[in-house]
């Protein structure tokens, strides 16, 4: 009988929300973690929760905002890694109508949610290719249903859906399977910073540890299949 190989995923955005409850639903399930975010603090404290699950767990301090360094310093990470699955996962909420939204502001919407995760992948591709992988892009239901007053983040989330419809066809052939997320509202800590103005009923939203399930699952399907999109909502419907 052969022994499987271990896995390891890079996680981005993992020191709370999605990233963080993915980085430990990965480490209970025997897979080494890579947990990129710009606080090492935080970061520290959720790879040592997913050590105590038995598994490797390294922090990264990284911040995606500067594009220009974002290949780099995720092709270091991972070859250093050993990386077969990437979570793209950071990102960041914006609300405000498109007529009223600063160029400034556009760009950094777009450079986050669109173009970091676009250079993560250029740089993680050269070492992957040589042994296939996942690459899990978590988008956004608002990339499919456009919600009036999120302008740039509809925008930034529905490019991530061509990114990854693109990149699954160019990079198959290297055994590498691609998967973009659309979640609903999810509760997390985006909705407390000072980019968004919504009120909405968080307790009726999903949870972090729900959306980590359906990108492990995604994961851990034979090689030969593949979830091109998953669109998971909240059971009490869209907010």
């Amino acid at each position: 009988m052969s022994v499987e190989r271990k896995r390891r995923a890079l996680i981005t955005g993992a020191s709370s929300g999605i990233g963080k409850a993915t980085a430990l639903a990965f480490a209970k399930a025997g897979i080494d973690v890579a947990l990129v975010s710009r606080s090492l603090d935080k970061l520290e404290a959720v790879a040592e929760a997913a050590q105590q699950a038995g598994v490797e767990a390294k922090a990264y301090a990284v911040d995606l905002a500067c594009i220009s360094e974002v290949q780099e310093k995720i092709q270091a990470i991972a070859l250093d890694s050993n990386v077969d699955i990437l979570v793209n996962n950071a990102g960041i909420a914006y609300t405000g109508t498109l007529s009223e939204t600063p160029l400034e502001d556009w760009q950094q919407v777009i450079n986050l949610n669109l173009t970091s995760v676009f250079q993560c992948i250029v740089g993680i591709l050269p070492s992957m290719r040589d042994r296939g992988g996942t690459i899990i892009n978590v988008a956004s239901i608002a990339a499919k249903q456009p919600f009036p007053g999120w302008g740039a983040y509809n925008v930034s989330k529905a490019g991530l859906i061509a990114l990854s419809q693109t990149l699954a066809q160019e990079e198959r052939g290297h055994g590498i399977r691609v998967t973009a997320i659309c979640p609903g509202a999810v509760n997390t800590e985006l909705w407390d910073t000072e980019t968004v103005n919504a009120d909405f009923d968080r307790s009726k939203m999903l949870t972090p540890e729900s959306v980590a399930q359906s990108i492990l699952y995604t994961v851990l399907l034979p090689q030969q299949a593949v979830v091109d999109e998953l669109t998971l909502m909240p059971s009490a419907g869209a907010l």
